[in-house]
């Protein structure tokens, strides 16, 4: 009677193992993650990376476009789980009203390197903030930005609006990120023309293009040196700590971004663009994944990875 008895308690436990590895890593309510996306091309590359990942975990990810402070809002509320957008310092006013609403946690920093400041072609000859109002003749008094609540855009009009460097009487453009690359575009190779820059973009290899010194009073020193985060709603992590889990582990670099945006830029849709970079760099799935499982509890890399067809 041992042997038996022995037997059904191993086959017992093996499928209650097996039933435990099955169950959901997240409660249902967590299966739809919100994200927003300010229709910035970087963001777009980013967001789209982690929906494919996501979808191959059993995930159903809904990217909702939104500027940042109505994205920002829509945290504040409830309607948008995670931001992997938050420019510091550019957002830093923005961060502080979500901090002092404690309306969002910071899930990870995921990008270094960054830099956002105001830029002028290279052909134009200038070097500084300081040079632009002698020349605003030249510029027609005008600086090109992105799409209007931005925080760069921000720091602009504050500038304006305090007459530093001399740029009382100017008039910010606010267009949106393509737009924006057209006008510069439109303007080579005698027009002078200067906009809100930032790296990562491709636009630093699309043209041959100067950063301002001089601005760090609006847009922080070396350029407007800058770091990505994270952020999710207040109290998302701990409702979803496996999504959240892979949301930690999503750290890029320039090199990566870059690369994407360019995909987005040449006329690629963003999650096809997304599903060929992750196949030809099948070696960032490894670190991304590392102690995430499926919706469902199963091993998180093997599922993304026969997603993928890898």
């Amino acid at each position: 009677m041992t042997r038996p008895i022995t037997t059904l308690a191993l086959a017992l436990a093996a499928g209650l193992a097996a039933g435990a590895a099955a169950r959901a890593a997240d409660p249902e309510s967590c299966q739809t993650i919100r994200l927003s996306d300010p229709g910035w091309t970087d963001i777009t590359s980013t967001n789209s990376i982690a929906s494919v990942i996501l979808t191959g975990l059993g995930y159903e990810p809904d990217v909702k476009t939104l500027s940042v402070p109505v994205g920002y809002e829509a945290m504040k509320s409830g309607d948008v789980d995670v931001f992997l957008g938050n420019w510091m310092p550019g957002q830093a006013a923005a961060r502080a009203d979500l901090d002092a609403a404690k309306a969002v946690e910071v899930i990870t920093r995921n990008l270094t390197g960054a830099k956002f400041t105001l830029a002028v072609p290279s052909y134009v000859g200038i070097t500084d903030f300081a040079e632009l109002a002698p020349n605003g003749d030249k510029f027609d008094q005008k600086i090109y930005g992105i799409e209007s609540g931005a925080g760069g855009n921000l720091s602009i009009q504050k500038m304006i609006d305090a007459d530093e460097y001399g740029l009382g009487d100017w008039t910010l453009l606010e267009t949106g990120e393509q737009a924006m690359l057209a006008q510069v575009e439109r303007a080579a190779p005698d027009d002078w023309i200067v906009f809100l820059a930032w790296a990562p973009h491709p636009m630093n290899t699309a043209f041959d293009i100067t950063y301002l010194a001089g601005g760090d009073t609006y847009f922080g020193p070396n350029y407007g040196g800058a770091e990505v985060f994270t952020l999710a709603r207040t109290g998302w992590p701990a409702e979803c700590p496996n999504a959240a889990k892979f949301f930690q582990n999503l750290v890029f670099d320039l090199e990566v971004e870059n690369q994407m945006m360019g995909l987005i830029l040449g006329g690629e849709d963003p999650v096809p663009a997304a599903e060929a970079w992750l196949k030809e760099h099948p070696d960032a799935l490894g670190p991304w994944l590392e102690g995430v499982t499926t919706f469902d509890g199963q091993p998180g890399l093997a599922a993304v990875q026969a997603s993928l067809g890898l």
